[in-house]
């Protein structure tokens, strides 16, 4: 009876071994699927020409966890912002909530992209609570962006 508890249990263990040591299931198990997505096809990913007047470059950290994001946006003569691009070090969730900002800035003028929260890209993305500050970088850097770009 012992033995067959072990071979049981040894299964057991063959079996989450698998999955706790394979990182793109625990991706798929962790994050939803609009985070896969962002995460795995990014949107705007690159850097635009800082020295443009037109360009403006928000740079925001999270100490707590390490998360890095610039994020950029280019301004036409109108106020309308015409490219973004991001680039970010950190987790999945930071990733996506970059690329969803850039394509959500996109089109808008200066003052429509500030309306933008950090609670809608959260929503959007379906992120769990311990993974709100990523959104807030987002909001940040989109802040940043624009008071850089209208200097």
């Amino acid at each position: 009876m012992a033995a067959v508890s072990l071979r049981n249990s040894g299964s057991l263990l063959s079996l989450f071994s698998k999955s706790f040591f394979r990182p793109e299931l625990n991706a798929l198990c962790s994050y939803h699927k609009k985070v896969v997505d962002h995460y795995e096809n990014p949107r705007n990913v690159g850097s635009l020409d800082k020295n443009k007047k037109s360009v403006g470059t928000g740079l925001v950290g999270a100490p707590a966890c390490g998360d890095v994001m610039k994020l950029q946006i280019q301004v036409d003569e109108n106020g309308k912002i015409v490219d973004a691009k991001f680039k970010t070090f950190g987790c999945g969730s930071a990733i996506a909530s970059s690329s969803l900002a850039t394509e959500w800035v996109k089109g808008k003028s200066v003052d429509e992209a500030l309306k933008i929260k950090n609670t809608d890209i959260a929503k959007e993305l379906c992120l769990p609570p311990v993974k709100l500050h990523c959104s807030m970088l987002a909001e940040d850097a989109i802040k940043a962006d624009r008071a850089k770009a209208s200097s």
